[in-house]
């Protein structure tokens, strides 16, 4: 079993293209009726055996580097690194033409069907690693067209709308794309910063081994330790961000583009392209603000109720769920980080009442209490056995009720839920007035 990040992301590029070209060929089946012809269904399902053929080719590629490093004499062998080696012999010729071709294969596929694009988003991940600098762009570049072609109907857009959509998402897919480049450039100039401050606590501490050899072995673990919790802490927070703005902020704009391609009025549909335009701006801002570690653009001129009930109103006015605001208690300031969590707790339990529980009414209760504060969101939808739920988010996101619980228990609070099958979901976030 893996047991750190970086495993765990050898892992998923080792075995993601399986599982995601598993679950696009089985929802694209489920659609080949509505999207396919009988030689198209062919053609596919030939393409998904060509790019089973090349995953196993690239799997036994990897393991030949996996076995050539292990017969290296060490590690002071390799030159040294600002980050871990994600995926083994990369970049180099076999990995450039292992992301082309699959890049290829996957463009092809979204082509006759479109829900082929869950294949085709593992290049977003592994383009920077599988191919050098210049060229990631690029492979980058033809994963935002396929993402964009997908989530506009398909390719090639068949009507003026799809082309009108195709092009907005072409341009949030772009912007994606340098999000993440950004955040990603940022994360390794932090892992070299905090490479080289190790280096010098290695060093201070040998200087220290010959007066403390017998607390070496503990001050070892605690710096490992510390270097550990620091990046995966930094990592879950800036991927918590990105799930709470660009994530939702992407579902959102997908959902406004496809009320506007289904409306043949284009006064109407103007009216969800502006909102997707809206939509986009503000995840874009959101997410420039969570790279400087800034609380949330909607706390910047409103208090934490105000900016409660402006979201609770957008998001009624989007889903078409009868919502209610409620607050109780005397309301008081609050420290930025509580006004924070407890908005973002707020913003993800009603994604997940619109994408899941089919929800006609909501409400949303802010209560000011003696000793803490709590947050109630309500729903009464279809529910779910909370028992019966993976330990992470099922949407693929990961940051669903683990990541609300996480944000609180930050701040020394707690999440509830309570729910069960045909009986709506009741979420229930509790923070203490004294943290953080």
């Amino acid at each position: 079993m893996p047991t750190t990040v970086e495993e765990r992301w050898r892992q998923f590029f080792r075995w993601g293209p399986y599982g995601l070209l598993a679950v696009a060929t089985v929802i694209s089946a489920a659609a080949a009726e509505m999207l396919m012809s009988g030689g198209e269904e062919v053609a596919a399902g030939a393409l998904v055996l060509a790019a089973l053929a090349l995953q196993a080719g690239w799997h036994r590629h990897c393991a030949r580097a996996a076995r050539a490093r292990d017969r290296e004499p060490g590690p002071d062998a390799e030159p040294p690194r600002t980050a871990p080696v994600l995926v083994l012999g990369a970049p180099g010729p076999a990995s450039v033409a292992y992301f082309t071709l699959r890049t290829a294969l996957a463009f092809a596929l979204t082509w006759l069907n479109p829900f082929f694009a869950i294949y085709a988003c593992i290049g977003y991940f592994d383009a920077e690693h599988l191919l050098p600098r210049r060229a990631s762009r690029v492979g980058l570049l033809v994963t935002a067209v396929t993402m964009a072609g997908s989530q506009s109907g398909g390719l090639p857009p068949a009507a003026l709308v799809n082309w009108l959509a195709f092009g907005g998402l072409f341009a949030l897919n772009l912007s994606l794309v340098a999000v993440f480049s950004h955040l990603g450039g940022k994360e390794a100039e932090k892992a070299a910063e905090r490479a080289t401050t190790i280096a010098e606590l290695g060093r201070t501490n040998a200087r220290l081994e010959q007066a403390l050899a017998e607390n070496a072995a503990l001050q070892t673990q605690l710096l490992l330790q510390a270097r550990e919790a620091g990046v995966a802490h930094e990592r879950r927070r800036l991927a918590a961000e990105i799930h709470d703005t660009i994530a939702q902020g992407l579902t959102g704009v997908i959902a406004q583009l496809q009320a506007a391609a289904a409306i043949p009025d284009r006064e109407r549909a103007d009216v969800h392209l502006r909102r997707a335009a809206d939509l986009a701006r503000d995840s874009l801002g959101e997410a420039r603000r969570s790279v400087r570690n800034l609380s949330p653009v909607a706390l910047e001129h409103d208090t934490l109720p105000e900016a409660l009930r402006k979201t609770v109103a957008d998001w009624a006015e989007r889903t078409g769920v009868d919502t209610r605001f409620t607050v109780t208690g005397t309301e008081l300031p609050l420290h930025g980080e509580v006004a924070a969590t407890l908005l973002r707790i707020a913003q993800e339990a009603l994604s997940n009442a619109a994408r899941h529980s089919g929800a006609s009414r909501a409400g949303v209760t802010l209560s000011y209490m003696d000793d803490e504060i709590t947050l109630d969101v309500r729903d009464d939808g279809r529910g779910f056995d909370p028992l019966a739920r993976p330990g992470h988010d099922s949407t693929g996101g990961g940051f669903g009720l683990d990541g609300m619980r996480s944000r609180a228990e930050r701040l020394t609070g707690s999440v509830t839920v309570e729910t069960a099958p045909g009986e709506g979901t009741a979420i229930s976030a509790r923070v203490p007035w004294g943290a953080p």
